[in-house]
């Protein structure tokens, strides 16, 4: 097929042709066009500044600069170490602070230790002058059974040593009539209105035999009737009155002496078993 061909169009498609065409032709008579005013462009938007800095730059103040009379920060000065234990930690419950040790896993001469410190520690605050005697209530405060235990113990073992026959019946007197004496007084101070813990009143009564112990002891080595009573009225006024400033400040003044009374006379019968058994 040459250029000069001529394909002949659909008579649609020459319609449409002819339809433009006039169109065209119209357009042109009438004149030029009006055209219509462009759209007003849109304000511009405000663009995100974009840094290489991971951090954006503030726009508030810098804070001034400071002078150079200004006082520099107080320093505080560092805590002082935890102390450490015997066996090398750092025991923080001494200061105060943290939680108490375990005593069911420590070693059982560790234990013996502390309780026979705290023996001796009660025994000096009781049975000795010491400032502390001033203040009762400070005083025994970290009070125990074990030393009075231990001292009505070895009273009446004491007792039954120096005794020529029925040994055991001694004891059994001596002690029953320690332990007894210590409830029965310390009921006495309660009923009174005294302000004492039951405990701590049976562990201070104890305590308060120290003395009888050490005449009890010293009567089994002296066969003299003389000294033995020279003993025991020396011990007995020690052991009265290492009782008596802790008894008379736990009841009311006006009840002083019903508290001290019954004290006074069960030392006394103590001290009468001392002298006479033989």
């Amino acid at each position: 097929m040459s250029h000069s061909d001529t394909i002949p169009l659909h008579q649609s498609s020459q319609s449409d042709i002819d339809e433009i065409e006039n169109l065209i032709n119209a357009s042109v008579q009438t004149g030029p066009t009006t055209v219509l005013a462009a759209r007003s462009p849109s304000p511009p938007r405000a663009s995100i500044p974009v840094s290489s800095s991971p951090f954006l730059h503030s726009n508030l103040p810098s804070h001034p600069t400071k002078s150079t009379n200004q006082k520099p920060p107080s320093v505080f000065p560092a805590p002082p170490p935890l102390p450490v234990s015997s066996n090398g930690r750092s025991d923080a419950s001494a200061t105060g602070f943290g939680s108490q040790p375990n005593t069911l896993t420590e070693p059982v001469w560790d234990t013996v230790k502390r309780d026979l410190s705290r023996i001796v520690s009660n025994l000096k605050l009781v049975v000795f002058p010491n400032p502390f005697r001033e203040d009762p209530g400070k005083a025994l405060r970290d009070w125990d059974l074990w030393g009075p235990f231990f001292f009505i113990v070895f009273l009446g073992l004491v007792l039954s040593w120096s005794a020529s026959v029925k040994k055991s019946e001694v004891f059994a007197v001596a002690f029953a009539l320690l332990a007894a004496g210590a409830v029965i007084l310390t009921l006495n101070v309660l009923l009174l209105g005294g302000q004492i813990i039951f405990f701590q009143s049976l562990s201070l009564l104890g305590y308060c035999l120290f003395p009888l112990d050490v005449g009890a002891l010293i009567c089994m080595m002296k066969d003299n009737v003389v000294v033995k009573i020279a003993v025991v009225c020396v011990t007995l006024a020690w052991s009265s009155w290492a009782a008596y400033p802790f008894m008379s400040s736990a009841v009311n003044p006006r009840r002083k002496a019903l508290a001290l009374y019954p004290v006074f006379l069960m030392y006394v019968s103590v001290g009468f078993l001392i002298i006479a058994i033989n």
